[in-house]
């Protein structure tokens, strides 16, 4: 396991969204830097939508998951970086 690589994961099934309104720019692209608590994308189960935050400071180095596309619970969203640079 790569220990300078962060998942970020899916907490419920439901649709990924890469911004947080259908007009609005995506909250993160890669090469982007993040903190912890950044919300880097939201996801929509039952109507509600759920903030998912980066949880650890680094790069965002890929996004996994294409907008609007159906999501499992604990699917792999986004590999950040930790530490990097672009």
């Amino acid at each position: 396991m790569d220990n300078t690589i962060h998942t970020v994961t899916s907490p419920v099934m439901g649709t990924f969204y890469r911004s947080s309104a259908p007009d609005a720019p995506p909250l993160v692209e890669p090469g982007q830097t993040v903190k912890s608590e950044d919300i880097v994308c939201m996801i929509e189960s039952m109507k509600i939508f759920t903030e998912i935050r980066c949880g650890r400071a680094g790069v965002v180095k890929k996004i996994l998951v294409e907008n609007e596309e159906p999501v499992m619970k604990n699917q792999a969203l986004m590999e950040i970086e930790l530490g990097g640079t672009v």
